[in-house]
């Protein structure tokens, strides 16, 4: 009997910085292009933090996240859950 699966994919992480990965996307367009690269892999969920360009830490005004959201919607349909990190 086939089980069906939803998939979630956090592409930013959650508290994570640029001196923990190198592959951690940290400017809008970065972050556009992997959820949009995990939509293509099978995800129907993108979470996803916004991040200071310049530092790859974590940020919560909503003009960061207003930066990648429109790419995101413009390119796939997934479902964007989006928050403001753990803390």
């Amino acid at each position: 009997m086939a089980k069906n699966a939803i998939i979630t994919c956090a592409v930013t992480g959650g508290i994570h910085t640029p001196t923990m990965s190198p592959h951690l996307p940290i400017t809008p367009q970065q972050i556009a292009d992997e959820a949009v690269a995990a939509a293509a892999a099978g995800a129907s969920i993108i979470h996803l933090h916004a991040r200071d360009p310049e530092t790859g830490k974590p940020v919560h005004e909503p003009d960061h996240f207003m930066r990648f959201l429109p790419i995101i919607k413009q390119r796939c349909d997934a479902v964007v859950n989006i928050s403001t990190g753990g803390g």
